[in-house]
């Protein structure tokens, strides 16, 4: 069955200035669904209907022969969704007028993935009854909304910040001719392993071995929603930070609690487990050398999910015919694992990069 574009939501024509950033002004994005009839799993179940959500930026413009030249995918991490990138430290310093990822040259997608945002989700109904989703699956129903819903038959590049740059590194073997390149931040082409397997594993049966789960049918968010919250907390920033934002006992203790308290009001216990549980299925390393487009593999040095220690990223992207990494040091500038949406750490090598492949 064909996608129907349900429709396009709060579209203006009004501009909004971006909080904390002098001078930098943006159109509101579209934002509309694509709903996929009996789509189909890697597990085997099948959903009568998916529904992916989408925020655009642009219109796409076309070639003689009718393929799109100027579409950018832009894909989020785990539990996040495409809003994140409308943050001033992200959109701000790429989106406006003359800057790289300029709304007014370039059509720009920002999805939301399967269990993630607005798009179909276990908390939306089925709970512990939603198909069992992948990171392949969640790649499947991106290029589906691309070809299907909006008609896009070639992006310029794929860029992908902590999950979504997982993505973007199978993006670019599962579907090679389909990009001019790619750009993955804050990941690692090798299977989930180590202490990266460890902190999800520690989500994982915190939801799932709580009395107050019930096996997905809570009435109340279960405690152990709580432990996730901490985890990610814990794993999302580095020390330096943490320390200059909490240097007693008693702020590090309040922080804490405030993080909690607001992540655990925010989030579901099973889109959590759902959305940990999906990357079980991810394994780029086997196939690397099918990756042809240009790619540029952007990571942290206070990265606790993707330590540089590991030398995997060096390692594995001279393995991708046309790959190059940069591996960032810590400094007063970066976040940790998500120095990926502080685009003001990384813009000018992206700028570099971009016209390198003929920006």
């Amino acid at each position: 069955m064909k996608p129907r574009v349900l429709l396009l939501l709060f579209l203006f024509l009004g501009v909004c200035r971006w909080t904390g950033v002098q001078g930098a002004e943006a159109l509101v994005p579209a934002s509309g669904d694509v709903v996929f009839g009996n789509f189909r799993f890697q597990s085997g179940e099948s959903l009568p209907e998916l529904k992916i959500h989408y925020r655009t930026f642009g219109v796409p413009g076309r070639d003689s022969s009718g393929q799109v030249t100027n579409a950018i995918i832009i894909l989020h991490g785990t539990t996040g969704s495409g809003a994140q990138f409308l943050r001033p430290e992200f959109s701000g310093q790429l989106f406006g007028a003359g800057q790289l990822l300029d709304s007014n040259r370039y059509y720009l997608i920002l999805p939301d993935g399967i269990g993630h945002g607005d798009s179909s989700k276990p908390s939306q109904g089925l709970h512990a009854k939603f198909p069992h989703y992948g990171y392949r699956d969640m790649v499947e129903a991106q290029y589906r909304l691309l070809t299907e819903g909006l008609k896009v038959n070639h992006l310029r590049v794929v860029i992908g910040t902590s999950m979504g740059g997982m993505h973007t590194w199978l993006w670019g073997e599962l579907h090679p001719d389909f990009m001019d390149a790619l750009v993955p931040l804050a990941s690692l082409p090798t299977q989930i392993s180590g202490r990266n397997r460890v902190w999800r594993r520690m989500i994982i049966d915190s939801i799932q071995n709580d009395p107050e789960w019930h096996g997905g049918e809570y009435t109340r968010q279960p405690q152990g929603l709580k432990v996730a919250a901490e985890v990610l907390y814990f794993m999302g920033s580095n020390p330096l930070q943490r320390w200059k934002q909490a240097s007693t006992l008693k702020e590090a203790d309040e922080q804490l609690d405030k993080s909690v308290t607001d992540s655990y009001q925010k989030m579901d216990a099973n889109d959590v487990l759902y959305a940990l549980r999906a990357s079980e299925d991810y394994d780029p390393g086997p196939r690397l050398e099918a990756i042809q487009a240009p790619l540029l593999a952007l990571n942290f040095a206070d990265d606790l999910i993707n330590p540089p220690e590991l030398g995997i990223l060096e390692k594995e992207t001279h393995r991708v015919p046309h790959g190059k990494s940069i591996i960032y040091p810590l400094t007063d500038q970066t976040r940790g694992h998500g120095t990926h949406t502080i685009a003001a750490v990384w813009k000018d090598d992206f700028a570099a990069f971009l016209g390198q492949i003929g920006r």
